[in-house]
């Protein structure tokens, strides 16, 4: 089974071109599906079927994974078993019938101006880590780009003069402007600190760690919640954070739903959507606090 799940990652990633981030998200699901699946004896690819996907399912929600997850597991699911019916290997679909179950979409966590101010001033710009977290920091916050778009920008990517980035996710690619707080950082990384990071070893990718290997994504978060901590910030600080809140702030300075669709690599508009109820909820908040008869009585 474990053959059959590479052959099914390996065209993921070279005929359907899926972006990094999704294809992990697929191997991670399908990797704990196949460890269930081994427990009650099923090794051949071709058993599966709809009692243990359903069986797999039910577990998932005992052990009190969120509606998200379980959602999630099932999407990768369908896409493995409709991949193993295409190759024949399986004559019908077992998952045919899986649900997935209603997820509450909640407003995305964001931080304040002042929040995110005080976060990018954390740094220590006078030691080569302070100089590369700052340029990553306000990269990120100003192009909102995801994380594993921001540790996969190669030198070729950035054009310094144009202050823009050139990003690709999968077989998407989208051009981001930023502005000159972000170019400044960058400029004084890639001038001063990226070659001292490096030493002797050469890469393509812009940002590396203290050892001069390309910055995973588990390193940048653990980077970004020593910030958070540092900053005084009780808000449990990712980069998603930071994503969601360059979104409503771009939002809340007038930006429309298109360009800022755009700017996130949405594919679907519904997502982007989700940033405007951050935006309702202040702008409720001012018309209650504003309007001279929102809160009087007849």
């Amino acid at each position: 089974m474990k053959a059959a799940l590479q052959e099914f990652i390996n065209y993921m990633s070279e005929v359907k071109k899926a972006s990094a981030n999704t294809i992990m998200s697929y191997q991670n699901d399908l990797i704990k599906l196949i460890r269930y699946l081994n427990s009650l004896n099923i090794t051949e690819t071709g058993k599966i079927n709809e009692t243990s996907l359903n069986s797999y399912i039910l577990n998932m929600e005992r052990e009190g994974m969120s509606p998200a997850t379980v959602s999630r597991n099932i999407a990768s699911i369908k896409a493995f078993v409709l991949y193993m019916i295409k190759k024949g290997i399986i004559q019908e679909d077992p998952s045919e019938r899986m649900r997935a179950p209603k997820v509450e979409k909640k407003a995305p966590h964001t931080l304040t101006t002042d929040q995110v101010n005080d976060l990018l001033n954390q740094p220590d710009t006078d030691t080569l880590k302070g100089i590369r977290d700052k340029a990553m920091l306000e990269l990120l916050y100003a192009t909102g780009i995801r994380v594993s778009e921001l540790i996969a920008i190669k030198i070729e990517d950035i054009h310094l003069k144009g202050k823009f980035i050139r990003c690709c996710n999968g077989n998407k690619e989208r051009m981001i402007p930023f502005g000159t707080m972000a170019k400044q950082a960058l400029e004084k990384y890639l001038k001063q600190t990226r070659g001292e990071l490096l030493g002797a070893i050469e890469t393509n990718y812009c940002f590396t760690n203290l050892s001069g290997e390309p910055m995973s994504r588990q390193g940048f978060w653990k980077i970004i919640k020593g910030y958070g901590r540092s900053a005084g910030i009780q808000d449990d600080i990712t980069p998603q954070v930071l994503r969601n809140s360059f979104a409503v702030h771009m939002m809340e300075n007038g930006a429309d739903l298109k360009s800022l669709q755009e700017f996130m690599g949405h594919s679907d508009i519904s997502t982007t959507q989700l940033y405007m109820q951050n935006r309702t909820r202040k702008i409720t908040e001012v018309y209650a606090q504003s309007h001279p008869r929102a809160n009087l009585e007849l």
